[in-house]
């Protein structure tokens, strides 16, 4: 037992000492129990939450859905906009392979604190589920929802804390760009029924998610390859991160656009007799499992 102590004094005292001074002191950075004990309380109420609404209405949130969704928009085009300016527009800056810059460097530091916004922008994000529950829309809190939402913030713990700059701008970009695009969606859904016509993008949503991750695989593929600098440890894991996402936003895109297609066809191609339920001109049942229907 002591023998296991002294092996978790040193593991705390090696990763106090490889943290980067710029931000292990910032909120929700400063301690892993901010961050992680969140993440469990978010777990706690996608377990619990359902219950509670059981026998309870659901509740109009349209108030809040939209001014959250705006800032959303907002906030994470500024983080896209601040990865732009200290990556791919700074000419120091190898977008291909690039190690951490811990120095004091103000182009440096700002890309440290784009990280960190980031981060932050992924515990935030952790109000969507609460949403989802507390208006009784439980088909929406999935497995891929539940999984990707409470393995951000873990994930970015630690980017943050070690790691803030480099390699860590790639995935982070991609995904604020994309962001922009969901919220900007969930926030025109907010508006009301009467926008439902404009969102027959939403699929293509999910098909950005998808050329995404294969994007980050293929870019951190390559910065292993090179070996710049960057801890090829962390590369590993967003490798498999990458991949686990893949699998399971090519599982949600084929349940919801190719194989709900195909039962539509079977729908259409059978008598009229058989489906009566469909024979009528707006059939509202049928309407809010299209994609595009109202999302949030």
């Amino acid at each position: 037992m002591a023998a296991v102590v002294e092996r978790l004094k040193a593991f705390h005292q090696w990763a106090e000492s490889t943290s980067d001074p710029r931000t292990k002191d910032l909120p929700f950075v400063s301690s892993p129990l901010l961050t992680y004990g969140l993440v469990l309380l978010y777990l706690l109420f996608v377990w619990q939450g359902p219950k509670f609404m059981a026998k309870r209405k659901p509740f109009d949130l349209r108030w809040f859905m939209t001014p959250y969704n705006g800032v959303l928009v907002a906030w994470n085009g500024y983080i896209f906009y601040e990865f732009l300016m200290t990556t791919f527009l700074n000419p120091g800056f190898s977008p291909v392979c690039q190690p951490v810059d811990y120095s004091q460097n103000q182009t440096a530091t700002r890309l440290a604190r784009a990280c960190y916004l980031f981060f932050l922008s992924k515990l935030v994000e952790l109000i969507d589920t609460v949403v989802f529950i507390l208006r009784k829309k439980t088909s929406q809190v999935t497995f891929l929802h539940v999984y990707h939402h409470a393995t951000m913030p873990m994930l970015w713990f630690v980017g943050v804390r070690w790691i803030p700059g480099g390699e860590s701008y790639f995935s982070a970009t991609l995904n604020s760009f994309i962001h922009v695009a969901m919220y900007t969606y969930y926030l025109l859904a907010a508006v009301g029924p009467r926008l439902q016509p404009y969102l027959w993008w939403k699929r293509y949503l999910t098909t950005l998610q998808l050329i995404q991750f294969l994007a980050i695989i293929v870019h951190t593929s390559v910065a292993i390859y090179l070996s710049c600098g960057f801890p090829n440890e962390y590369n590993v894991a967003l490798i498999l991160y990458g991949i686990s996402h893949i699998l399971l936003f090519g599982n949600f895109y084929n349940e919801t656009y190719v194989d709900a297609k195909k039962k539509r066809g079977r729908r259409s191609e059978a008598p009229a007799a058989a489906r009566p339920a469909e024979q009528t001109r707006y059939n509202l049942r049928r309407r809010s499992t299209q994609p595009g229907a109202y999302a949030q």
